[in-house]
């Protein structure tokens, strides 16, 4: 399945290395792709609430995070190349 990560760390002294240690750690590494500042996307058979609890142990109570399946889903925008060529790998 495919996930979508974003998040937003509020807290100034942010761990950005732990949190993409983690996140990269959820699928192996040529199973992510990190097209934007703040997002991923992840192949993982892991289930959302899995991949959230994961990724929440990293973060600090104010820092936000939404994580979805788009496994199969339609989808629109403009992103890096490579971004592009990774989902089609894995329709």
């Amino acid at each position: 399945m495919v996930y979508l990560i974003t998040y937003d760390l509020k807290t100034p002294d942010g761990d950005y290395n732990s949190l993409y240690e983690e996140i990269k750690s959820i699928g192996a590494n040529e199973n992510n792709c990190h097209p934007l500042e703040s997002t991923w996307l992840i192949e993982s058979d892991l289930s959302v609430e899995e991949i959230y609890t994961r990724i929440k142990s990293k973060l600090n109570e104010k820092d936000l995070i939404f994580v979805v399946n788009i496994t199969q889903q339609k989808r629109q925008g403009w992103m890096p190349k490579i971004a592009w060529e990774w989902l089609y790998k894995r329709e």
